[in-house]
């Protein structure tokens, strides 16, 4: 489906983004890896999935707080392979602290990482796009871009913001061959979610199995994570011709948390 295509993702070197870029990589797209990690199990994944799935697949190490660093990725991007036909912005971080002890710093690099990053990338990545009028940009947000929770200011400003940046993007480039989505997954068992519990534990007072059971399996009606696979499965679908149509969508994927 997306032979021949290029994709970068963001943040995947592990968690969802790293489900994403394997599913890509599974249809024929070469791809841009980018994330934080040991340098040898990152080269590890890359060989990795250059030799399983017979693509093109590179690793940038982007700093997703400094916007020089994006566009400079995306530029490198863009001079090996074209174009950047497929930009998922997947990266981000979490911190969970009341707001009147929120630390700034946490504030200011969640905002950066889960919002900004998208909007560095993307500005960079639409010129090639437009020339060749045809680019898929998919954002993950999350349930906290339509619903918000305690303790998690930042996250759910920043996912909120993402939404509305989705939307943005996706009316200014409808005409273009351009469409713009964002994923709103739920909870997954990512290394994102397995951070959380024990700050969510102290923050609530509570044990950490009541916060998995309590806290984040409460939200979601099926009472199950949602599956990594799920998503990049729906990725890949809004890259396809048959979801031309489909633009400025904020789409969940949360075992029905946000449906009450």
């Amino acid at each position: 489906m997306l032979k021949g295509k290029t994709a970068l993702v963001t943040g995947s070197t592990s968690g969802i983004g790293l489900g994403i870029a394997t599913r890509f990589a599974a249809e024929g797209a070469n791809l841009v890896l980018n994330g934080f990690g040991d340098a040898a199990e990152i080269e590890a994944l890359r060989a990795k999935l250059a030799a399983q799935y017979k693509v093109t697949v590179t690793y940038d190490g982007a700093d997703m707080l400094k916007p020089e660093t994006i566009a400079a990725m995306v530029r490198k991007a863009i001079e090996r392979f074209g174009a950047i036909d497929v930009l998922v912005n997947n990266a981000g971080i979490q911190h969970v602290a009341p707001v009147d002890e929120f630390p700034i710093d946490k504030w200011d690099a969640i905002i950066a990482i889960n919002l900004s990053s998208a909007f560095h990338a993307t500005r960079a990545a639409l010129p090639a796009m437009k020339k060749k009028k045809w680019g898929r940009i998919v954002n993950i947000a999350s349930a906290h871009a339509l619903v918000a929770s305690p303790f998690k200011s930042a996250y759910v400003a920043a996912k909120h913001g993402l939404a509305g940046f989705t939307k943005t993007v996706a009316l200014e480039v409808a005409q273009q061959g351009i469409t713009a989505n964002a994923i709103c997954p739920g909870y997954v068992r990512t290394p994102l979610v397995e951070k959380q519990i024990p700050d969510q534990a102290k923050a609530r007072g509570i044990s950490e199995e009541a916060v998995v059971r309590d806290v984040i399996l409460a939200a979601q009606p099926t009472k199950q994570f949602v599956k990594v696979e799920e998503i990049a499965d729906l990725a890949v679908f809004l890259c396809s011709e048959g979801a031309a149509s489909i633009t400025g969508a904020i789409l969940s994927i949360d075992g029905g948390w946000t449906a009450g």
